[in-house]
């Protein structure tokens, strides 16, 4: 069973990274590098100081940090457990695929994945009663991530499995934000922002 699943990933990476084109690889290039998001991450501060005032937001970015450094550090220690070579340094299919992007660090799961989905798990849960169509914050790890795929990084495993630890991580920090916005002052714990009462 696990051998079918394994195989199944190896051809699906296969079949995704084939679809690649020299015309689109320095997109992908440039989506994959965390510090070309910034001006999101900038736009997700704006939004939860504009919807939740700055003490909301200070207790937010802490959160992001703890929630950020557990899902990178737990990431790793699979990482390093499992040690499943990446596709680029697999000799049974590195011929196989397009890459232009290598690491010596192990595939499953990826850091991408579970990094990105966790923060926007975790965003979102905090301004959807606040902000319209904040489904859309979801499209951020799934560019991100298939990024990895375009570049033979990850296989589609490694980025599922790393959605679903980035969302459990998430589900954890999201009940340690809402037990700590209790300690808030009352009319301050939904929106402490003058410029929004």
């Amino acid at each position: 069973m696990l051998d079918s699943l394994i195989e199944l990933d190896k051809n699906l990476l296969i079949y995704l990274n084939s679809l690649g084109t020299p015309a689109f690889d320095g997109f992908w290039l440039f989506i994959t590098k965390q510090l070309n998001w910034i001006p999101v991450f900038l736009f997700l501060l704006y939004l939860t100081f504009k919807n939740l005032g700055w003490r909301n937001t200070v207790l937010v970015i802490i959160m992001l940090s703890l929630l950020i450094t557990l899902t990178d550090q737990t990431t790793n220690l699979f990482k390093n457990t499992v040690q499943r070579l990446r596709p680029l340094n697999n000799p049974d299919i590195a011929g196989f695929v397009r890459g232009f992007k290598y690491s010596s660090s192990y595939s499953f799961f990826s850091g991408h994945a579970s990094n990105s989905m966790a923060c926007a798990f975790f965003l979102y849960h905090v301004l959807k009663p606040h902000v319209k169509h904040m489904w859309i914050i979801f499209l951020w790890p799934l560019i991100f991530a298939y990024s990895r795929i375009y570049l033979a990084l990850h296989y589609p495993g490694d980025i599922l499995s790393g959605f679903v630890w980035g969302i459990f991580t998430s589900s954890l920090l999201l009940m340690l934000y809402r037990f700590l916005r209790k300690f808030l002052p009352k009319n301050q714990q939904g929106l402490d922002n003058p410029a929004n009462s």
